[in-house]
C-alpha cells in the first residue's frame, strides 16, 4: 500500500470511530467493516435463515453483492428487481413494511450520527421510519459529512449521477447539475433525517464500511 493510501485509510478509520461512537450514543448498533468480505459475513450473521427480507433501491447493495446473497440464501426475499409491472413493484413495496429485515444504504451520515435519506417514491424512507422490525443500513465512510446542511449540498451534487444511472429524462441527467426541477421523473421528493434510535434501541444496525461503495 502506498503512503498516500495508508494515510487515507488512517483518516477513514478515525472518521469511522467518531461516527460509530455517535451512532451508538443514539442507540443504534454499529460495526466498522473493512471490505466486501466483512460486509457479506456480517449480513449473513445478522439475518437468520427463513427471515422475510426487503431492500430499498441502492447501488451499494448491488456493488457489495448483498443482493446476490439474498437471492441465493434461504430467505423469503421480496425482490423489488424481479417485478415486471408497476403493480407488482407497488405490492412488494407494501409487503416490505412487514419484513423482518429491511436493507438499504443512506445518502449521507453526519459526524454526530444522523442518517440522511433522499427518495423519489418515498417507499424507502417510509420503511426506514416504520414497519420492518430491523433496518440494516450499509453506508461507506465516503458518505460522512459535517452536518445536515452539508448533507443537502452533497445530495445536490450526487443526485444527477443517480438520475443518469437510472436513465431518467430529468434536467440534471442532461447537465450534471441539480436544477431543483419539477420533472415527473424527479427522484428527490422526500428528504428525511433519522435523528436517533432511542425509541427503538437496536432497530437500526449500521454497517459502516471503510471501502467506498455507492455514490
Amino acid at each position: 500500500m502506498s503512503l498516500r493510501n495508508e494515510l487515507w485509510m488512517w483518516k477513514k478509520e478515525k472518521v469511522a470511530e467518531v461516527v460509530s461512537n455517535n451512532l451508538k450514543r443514539k442507540k443504534h448498533e454499529v460495526w466498522i467493516l473493512q471490505d466486501v468480505k466483512d460486509i457479506l459475513e456480517k449480513v449473513k450473521e445478522l439475518i437468520p435463515e427463513g427471515s422475510t427480507v426487503a431492500v430499498g433501491g441502492s447501488l451499494t447493495l448491488l456493488d457489495t453483492g448483498i443482493l446476490d446473497i439474498l437471492r441465493r440464501g434461504k430467505y423469503n426475499f421480496l425482490d423489488r428487481y424481479s417485478a415486471k409491472t408497476r403493480e407488482e413493484i407497488e405490492e412488494i413495496y407494501r409487503k416490505s413494511f412487514w419484513a423482518d429485515y429491511y436493507l438499504t444504504s443512506a445518502n449521507a451520515v453526519t459526524e454526530d450520527g444522523k442518517l440522511v435519506f433522499l427518495d423519489g417514491n418515498g417507499n424507502r424512507v417510509a420503511a426506514v421510519v416504520y414497519g420492518p422490525r430491523n433496518v440494516i443500513v450499509v453506508v461507506s465512510v465516503n458518505k460522512v459529512v459535517k452536518n445536515v446542511e452539508e448533507a443537502r449540498e452533497r445530495l445536490r451534487y450526487i443526485s444527477p449521477m443517480n438520475s443518469k444511472r437510472l436513465n431518467l429524462e430529468t434536467p440534471c441527467a442532461k447537465t450534471g447539475f441539480c436544477a431543483d426541477c419539477s420533472s415527473p421523473q424527479r427522484i428527490c421528493d422526500y428528504f428525511m433525517v433519522v435523528e436517533s434510535g432511542v425509541r427503538q434501541p437496536g432497530r437500526f444496525k449500521i454497517l459502516l464500511t471503510l471501502e467506498d461503495f455507492g455514490l
